[in-house]
Protein backbone atom coordinates (compact mmCIF):
# COMPACT_ATOMS: atom_id res chain seq x y z
CA UNK A 1 0.00 0.00 0.00
CA UNK A 2 1.40 3.37 -1.06
CA UNK A 3 0.80 6.56 0.82
CA UNK A 4 1.00 9.75 -1.16
CA UNK A 5 0.71 13.08 0.61
CA UNK A 6 -0.74 15.80 -1.62
CA UNK A 7 0.44 19.15 -0.28
CA UNK A 8 -0.82 22.54 -1.38
CA UNK A 9 1.83 25.21 -0.91
CA UNK A 10 1.87 27.62 2.02
CA UNK A 11 0.69 31.22 1.80
CA UNK A 12 2.59 33.17 -0.88
CA UNK A 13 2.84 36.78 -1.97
CA UNK A 14 1.35 36.11 -5.41
CA UNK A 15 0.66 33.69 -8.24
CA UNK A 16 3.75 34.18 -10.38
CA UNK A 17 6.32 31.36 -10.49
CA UNK A 18 8.89 33.26 -8.40
CA UNK A 19 6.45 34.53 -5.75
CA UNK A 20 7.98 33.92 -2.31
CA UNK A 21 6.17 32.76 0.78
CA UNK A 22 4.81 35.44 3.07
CA UNK A 23 6.07 35.64 6.65
CA UNK A 24 3.06 33.56 7.67
CA UNK A 25 3.80 31.14 4.81
CA UNK A 26 7.34 30.65 6.13
CA UNK A 27 5.89 29.87 9.57
CA UNK A 28 3.45 27.43 7.96
CA UNK A 29 6.35 25.66 6.23
CA UNK A 30 7.95 25.16 9.64
CA UNK A 31 4.63 23.80 10.93
CA UNK A 32 4.77 21.20 8.17
CA UNK A 33 8.06 19.94 9.66
CA UNK A 34 6.17 19.14 12.89
CA UNK A 35 3.18 17.82 10.95
CA UNK A 36 5.31 15.28 9.09
CA UNK A 37 7.31 14.31 12.19
CA UNK A 38 6.88 10.57 12.66
CA UNK A 39 5.55 10.07 9.12
CA UNK A 40 7.74 8.05 6.76
CA UNK A 41 8.82 9.87 3.59
CA UNK A 42 10.80 8.17 0.81
CA UNK A 43 10.49 10.80 -1.93
CA UNK A 44 9.46 14.42 -2.32
CA UNK A 45 8.36 15.71 -5.73
CA UNK A 46 7.45 19.36 -6.17
CA UNK A 47 6.30 21.95 -8.64
CA UNK A 48 9.28 24.08 -9.66
CA UNK A 49 7.45 27.25 -8.55
CA UNK A 50 9.28 28.95 -5.68
CA UNK A 51 6.31 28.84 -3.29
CA UNK A 52 6.00 25.06 -3.64
CA UNK A 53 9.72 24.42 -3.10
CA UNK A 54 9.86 26.81 -0.12
CA UNK A 55 6.86 25.01 1.39
CA UNK A 56 8.57 21.62 1.55
CA UNK A 57 12.25 22.56 1.80
CA UNK A 58 12.28 22.62 5.64
CA UNK A 59 10.82 19.08 5.72
CA UNK A 60 13.31 17.90 3.10
CA UNK A 61 16.24 19.47 4.94
CA UNK A 62 15.28 17.87 8.25
CA UNK A 63 14.93 14.47 6.55
CA UNK A 64 17.99 14.78 4.32
CA UNK A 65 15.82 14.15 1.26
CA UNK A 66 16.32 16.04 -1.99
CA UNK A 67 13.32 17.74 -3.55
CA UNK A 68 12.72 16.48 -7.09
CA UNK A 69 11.25 19.15 -9.37
CA UNK A 70 8.65 18.23 -11.97
CA UNK A 71 7.26 20.85 -14.36
CA UNK A 72 4.09 18.82 -14.75
CA UNK A 73 3.18 19.89 -11.20
CA UNK A 74 3.08 23.60 -12.12
CA UNK A 75 -0.21 25.37 -11.52
CA UNK A 76 -2.84 25.11 -14.19
CA UNK A 77 -3.25 28.23 -16.34
CA UNK A 78 -6.91 29.14 -16.74
CA UNK A 79 -6.25 31.70 -19.48
CA UNK A 80 -3.51 33.97 -20.74
CA UNK A 81 -6.07 36.77 -20.91
CA UNK A 82 -7.26 38.80 -17.91
CA UNK A 83 -10.75 37.67 -16.93
CA UNK A 84 -12.81 39.86 -14.60
CA UNK A 85 -15.12 36.89 -14.01
CA UNK A 86 -12.29 34.35 -13.60
CA UNK A 87 -13.96 32.71 -10.59
CA UNK A 88 -17.13 31.98 -12.58
CA UNK A 89 -15.04 30.70 -15.50
CA UNK A 90 -13.05 28.46 -13.14
CA UNK A 91 -16.34 27.04 -11.82
CA UNK A 92 -17.33 26.33 -15.43
CA UNK A 93 -14.15 24.28 -15.97
CA UNK A 94 -15.10 21.97 -13.10
CA UNK A 95 -18.42 21.29 -14.83
CA UNK A 96 -17.11 21.08 -18.40
CA UNK A 97 -13.71 19.42 -18.14
CA UNK A 98 -12.88 20.04 -21.81
CA UNK A 99 -13.57 23.79 -21.62
CA UNK A 100 -10.43 25.72 -22.55
CA UNK A 101 -9.97 29.49 -22.62
CA UNK A 102 -7.49 31.40 -24.78
CA UNK A 103 -3.93 30.58 -23.76
CA UNK A 104 -5.17 28.30 -21.00
CA UNK A 105 -5.41 24.63 -20.26
CA UNK A 106 -8.55 22.53 -19.98
CA UNK A 107 -9.24 20.62 -16.79
CA UNK A 108 -8.80 17.36 -18.71
CA UNK A 109 -5.34 18.37 -19.92
CA UNK A 110 -4.25 19.44 -16.43
CA UNK A 111 -5.68 16.25 -14.93
CA UNK A 112 -3.75 14.17 -17.44
CA UNK A 113 -0.37 15.72 -16.63
CA UNK A 114 -1.00 15.40 -12.88
CA UNK A 115 -2.06 11.79 -13.35
CA UNK A 116 1.04 11.10 -15.43
CA UNK A 117 3.15 12.14 -12.42
CA UNK A 118 1.00 10.06 -10.08
CA UNK A 119 1.23 6.98 -12.31
CA UNK A 120 5.01 7.20 -12.44
CA UNK A 121 5.20 7.54 -8.66
CA UNK A 122 2.84 4.61 -8.15
CA UNK A 123 5.09 2.42 -10.27
CA UNK A 124 8.22 3.51 -8.39
CA UNK A 125 9.78 1.68 -5.45
CA UNK A 126 8.95 4.49 -3.00
CA UNK A 127 6.07 3.75 -0.63
CA UNK A 128 5.68 7.13 1.13
CA UNK A 129 5.72 10.08 -1.25
CA UNK A 130 5.05 13.78 -0.86
CA UNK A 131 3.76 15.74 -3.86
CA UNK A 132 3.79 19.53 -3.51
CA UNK A 133 1.78 21.58 -5.95
CA UNK A 134 -0.96 24.19 -6.24
CA UNK A 135 -4.65 24.38 -5.39
CA UNK A 136 -5.94 24.30 -8.94
CA UNK A 137 -3.85 21.37 -10.14
CA UNK A 138 -4.24 19.35 -6.93
CA UNK A 139 -8.02 19.91 -7.04
CA UNK A 140 -8.15 18.47 -10.52
CA UNK A 141 -5.97 15.53 -9.54
CA UNK A 142 -8.28 14.84 -6.60
CA UNK A 143 -11.34 15.21 -8.85
CA UNK A 144 -9.87 12.56 -11.13
CA UNK A 145 -9.62 10.25 -8.10
CA UNK A 146 -12.97 11.19 -6.54
CA UNK A 147 -15.46 12.91 -8.86
CA UNK A 148 -17.20 14.43 -5.83
CA UNK A 149 -14.24 16.81 -5.46
CA UNK A 150 -15.25 19.95 -7.31
CA UNK A 151 -15.30 23.72 -7.33
CA UNK A 152 -16.69 24.12 -3.80
CA UNK A 153 -14.02 21.76 -2.43
CA UNK A 154 -11.37 23.83 -4.24
CA UNK A 155 -12.77 26.93 -2.52
CA UNK A 156 -12.39 25.24 0.87
CA UNK A 157 -8.69 24.45 0.44
CA UNK A 158 -6.31 26.19 2.81
CA UNK A 159 -2.71 27.27 2.45
CA UNK A 160 -1.12 24.91 3.19
CA UNK A 161 -3.34 21.87 2.91
CA UNK A 162 -2.53 18.17 3.04
CA UNK A 163 -4.47 15.19 1.73
CA UNK A 164 -3.47 11.55 2.10
CA UNK A 165 -3.97 9.35 -0.94
CA UNK A 166 -3.75 5.68 -0.01
CA UNK A 167 -3.34 3.37 -2.99
CA UNK A 168 -3.58 -0.38 -3.31
CA UNK A 169 -3.69 -2.40 -6.52
CA UNK A 170 -7.48 -2.08 -6.60
CA UNK A 171 -8.42 1.03 -4.58
CA UNK A 172 -7.58 4.67 -4.06
CA UNK A 173 -8.74 6.44 -0.92
CA UNK A 174 -8.41 10.19 -0.44
CA UNK A 175 -8.67 11.96 2.92
CA UNK A 176 -7.91 15.49 4.08
CA UNK A 177 -5.51 15.27 7.03
CA UNK A 178 -4.54 18.92 7.56
CA UNK A 179 -6.35 21.15 10.05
Amino acid sequence: MKQIYLVRHCQATGQEAKAPLTELGTQQAEQLVSFFDGISIDRIVSSPFHRAIATIQPVAAKRGISVELDQRLEERVLSSQHMEDWLDRLRDTFQDLSLCFEGGESSLTAMQRANDVLSELLSSEAQHIVIVSHGGLLSLLMKSIDDRFGFSEWQQLSNPDVFLLTCTDTERHLKRIWG
